[in-house]
């Protein structure tokens, strides 16, 4: 069946708390296509599936909230980035985004290159049999057993974030007899058009070695002159969900000006260019995010440009992605609690997750779309806020959207677009228990990350 099913109610719209005016969609049992993952449709009797499972048939066997990912979309995310940037450039996906040791099997499968900015991820990364040469390390305060073990390891590239770094690295490095590849992440001061607390490259943040006032220039100084290490390339990024490009073409001239820097000083063309994630996706149906061969295209026009007007060669080109590519992939199901309507504001509908299995409306103030998953209505739509069960007013996993009037208790509902930082970021506030990574492909579903258990927390708690 297609992604539409039934005539929905009358339209109308309401103003939200920001003061927009909020219309629903005209059709509220409509997928849109941009925020849900590839295989997910409306069965014959209006269930969602995906993989060409019903989520009641998911529901009844993993429980909710569960996360439920696509991995043929996921796979194919992955090869559309490979195929747009092609054999002369490198993909490396932004693990923090969503990792775990399946994820890292699809990725060495589909040849894709990983960044990992934790003991941690490295950890999951190695014993899950990506090639260390593939890995990139970044962060900005790497303890020294965890860049003794990336060494040790032979990752590919570490990128360097401060002054302090490059000497240790390059101590490790000389104490394990190896000359370790490292880039220098430098902040090119582009804020991008982003949430404040997720522009990573104006200067007045914790990342990377600032242009301004020749700092950067002084790290790639100091790193050509230490044996430990073989400085490879400049690595920037500029922030996160950004839609627009002309941040990264203000980025490209910086660092490809940085560029044309070393060598007229030190003689050495750098050989690389990192820059970095960041790409938006669609988490409502207001997003408009681009194509991978979009951005691979436009991204290779602005550096092989700057590099031509500034007389080097060009450089092989790496990005990031990580919320590009997991991000729309999966979608997180809950089961309706309550449904508290408020009369002249809006209707409450508290589901059985929340805050501690989708921190980003409360972190960023993240917007996200909602669907009524395990039937479709014709019911009159309503002004909704989807909330969890946490002791915290901001416990808030959709801010405002449209559901059906005749929403119940024991009701599916489901939020699209839940791939990327959900899961990395859950917690266990109030004691909740982390959910499952349940990976769907084909008719089949298996657990990926299990469900956290009360004998979890408490092996834990030791006093």
């Amino acid at each position: 069946m297609s992604r539409s099913a039934h005539p929905a109610g009358p339209r109308h719209a309401d103003v939200v708390s920001d003061g927009h005016y909020l219309a629903p969609a005209d059709d509220l049992n409509v997928l849109d296509e941009k925020v849900w993952s590839r295989t997910v449709t409306r069965d014959e009797h209006g269930a969602l599936t995906v993989g060409g499972l019903t989520v009641a048939r998911l529901a009844e066997e993993f429980g909710t909230p569960a996360y439920f990912l696509d991995e043929a979309d996921f796979r194919a995310r992955c090869r559309a980035w490979s195929d747009a940037f092609g054999p002369g450039a490198d993909v490396f996906y932004a693990g923090k985004a969503f990792l775990s040791r399946a994820v890292v099997r699809w990725l060495k499968e589909e040849g894709l290159n990983l960044d990992v900015c934790s003991g941690g991820e490295l950890a999951t990364a190695l014993d899950a049999g990506m090639p260390a040469e593939r890995i990139a390390f970044h962060g900005n305060n790497k303890t020294v057993e965890e860049i003794e073990r990336a060494v040790a390891a032979g990752v590919g590239r570490i990128v360097l974030d401060s002054f302090q770094e490059i000497v240790r690295v390059a101590h490790v490095a000389q104490g394990l007899g190896k000359r370790q590849r490292v880039q220098i992440r430098v902040t090119v001061g582009v804020e991008a058009h982003t949430h404040e607390f997720i522009a990573t490259a104006h200067e007045d943040q914790k990342f990377g070695i600032a242009l301004a006032g020749g700092q950067a220039a002084e790290a790639v100084r100091r790193a050509l002159t230490l044996d430990g290490l073989e400085l490879v390339g400049i690595h920037s990024h500029i922030g996160s969900q950004i839609f627009d490009m002309a941040g990264f073409e203000v980025s490209a001239r910086r660092v490809v000006q940085l560029l044309a820097e070393v060598r007229d000083e030190h003689g050495v063309e750098l050989p690389e260019i990192d820059l970095g994630g960041g790409l938006g996706i669609a988490y409502t149906s207001e997003d408009d995010p681009r194509e991978p061969h979009e951005i691979a295209k436009s991204l290779g026009d602005i550096v092989t440009r700057e590099c031509e007007a500034a007389g080097l060669a060009t450089p092989r080109i790496s990005v990031e992605p990580g919320r590009a590519i997991v991000g729309p992939t999966a979608f997180t199901l809950y089961e309706v609690g309550t449904v508290k309507p408020l009369e002249g504001l809006r209707t409450y509908v508290s589901v059985d997750g929340g805050m501690s299995d989708n921190i980003r409306t409360a972190l960023y103030d993240a917007e996200y779309s909602v669907a009524l998953a395990s039937r479709t209505s014709d019911a009159e739509p309503m002004l909704v806020r989807v909330v969890g069960k946490h002791c915290e007013s901001g416990d808030i996993v959709v801010k405002d959207a449209y559901l059906p009037s005749d929403l119940a208790p024991g009701d599916l509902i489901a939020v699209p677009a839940t791939g990327a930082y959900c899961r990395s970021m859950a917690s266990n506030y109030n004691h909740a228990l982390r959910p499952p990574v349940v990976a769907v492909r084909d008719g089949e579903a298996r657990v990926i990350v299990r469900r956290e258990t009360e004998e979890d927390l408490l092996r834990l708690d030791v006093g």
